[in-house]
């Protein structure tokens, strides 16, 4: 009888860099089934690992708000509770995951026979590598799901899965089914993002939910914060078929883009949320680069930029013509690029498959040439 292998994963945000971890399991599940794995992660994201069917433990952190309140966390012994947790379990390994001097903080903390990270060389801040026994080089223009799983592979032992597809093996609970049922075929524009520079102007989206609406989709709009629910309000009222969907559980968001026809997204960690569950979702990039940080699904598609100062990674545009800070890459993204994309995945709902070209004579011809 194989002896089971207990591994303990140390990657606590943010959401989609938490996504990307998900086929790392897969692969070290296949390479030795013998395998269980422990997961610390932020409590915001503390779902998302119990999709795995490799996870048998979930422990939250709650690091975000520990900052923000330390006398809280100590007054109502949330860091004793963490920290008896954590050492409660011998781990035969634990993998730094994140390359960040909070994980590897937790790291050192866990009990573990060995523990293992990025190398100085290859880990987003170099100084976390001095908390590991092993650090192991990796190429930081790849991607993030490539570089991890490369991680896993280096520390269990076994080949590397190269250009082999990622295996998110996403299992969501029925219990996370959402209560709001939406029974009319519809798209779900995910317009919310955590830098300025990473949005895309309104005028845009409402040119799309127009020929959504046109073609006989609706259109739905999540959001996660005051700002986001009041854009999401100004794109609905000028629309003919949307609705601002209520403030939703993760679970129950993961259900609702698994139930869409088709996503628009920006970089945020839903948008690879969408691409990991297998829904057809195209991605708008400008700032950030989509080489490292695409949504990587079979049919997620990233539609990029074309203008030469992107990727700048930057938070603010220096090119931006008023104080919106709206990217100018990002204006560059037209309704009708975007539009293009979805049309492979959208049937119409109107008037019969054959009309592929966007409903124009719903939107003024200057809206369209954006």
């Amino acid at each position: 009888m194989s002896t089971t292998l207990r591994v303990l994963i140390v990657k606590v945000s943010s959401l989609g860099d938490v996504i990307h971890t998900l086929p790392a399991l897969s692969d070290a599940a296949q390479a030795h089934p013998n395998v269980i794995f422990d997961w610390v992660v932020e409590e915001g994201f503390q779902e998302i690992p119990t999709w795995h069917p490799q996870v048998r433990r979930v422990i939250p952190i709650a690091l975000r708000r520990w900052k923000k309140k330390p006398y809280q966390a100590l007054k109502y012994g949330e860091w004793s509770s963490f920290w008896q947790i954590l050492r409660h379990t011998e781990y035969d390994l634990v993998i730094d995951a994140q390359g960040l001097l909070k994980s590897a903080w937790v790291t050192a903390l866990a009990r573990a026979k060995k523990r293992v990270g990025w190398s100085r060389r290859s880990a987003r801040e170099p100084l976390a590598s001095f908390f590991y026994q092993v650090g192991y080089d990796s190429d930081k223009q790849k991607h993030a799901i490539a570089r991890t799983r490369e991680l896993f592979a280096q520390a269990l032992g076994y080949a590397s899965p190269g250009q082999h597809s990622p295996q998110f093996q996403i299992q969501l609970p029925l219990a996370g089914s959402p209560s709001l049922h939406l029974e009319k075929p519809y798209v779900l524009f995910l317009h919310g993002t955590t830098w300025d520079t990473k949005l895309w102007p309104e005028s845009q989206w409402i040119t799309l939910g127009q020929w959504m609406n046109h073609r006989g989709y609706a259109v739905y709009l999540p959001w996660g914060n005051a700002l986001e629910q009041e854009r999401a309000q100004r794109i609905a009222a000028a629309l003919d078929d949307a609705l601002v969907l209520p403030r939703l559980r993760l679970s129950e968001m993961a259900h609702h883009l698994q139930t869409a026809q088709v996503v628009v997204a920006l970089d945020s960690g839903l948008t690879h949320l969408a691409a990991a569950l297998q829904v057809p979702t195209v991605a708008l990039y400008g700032a950030t680069d989509p080489k490292r940080t695409r949504p990587q699904g079979q049919q997620a598609f990233t539609l990029k930029s074309d203008l030469s100062c992107s990727p700048c990674l930057k938070k603010t545009c220096r090119l931006a013509p008023n104080a919106s800070n709206m990217a100018v890459c990002m204006q560059a993204l037209t309704p009708r690029q975007v539009w293009q994309q979805c049309l492979p995945y959208l049937a119409d709902l109107q008037r019969g498959p054959s009309s592929t070209e966007a409903p124009s004579a719903t939107v003024p011809a200057s809206r369209e040439l954006l």
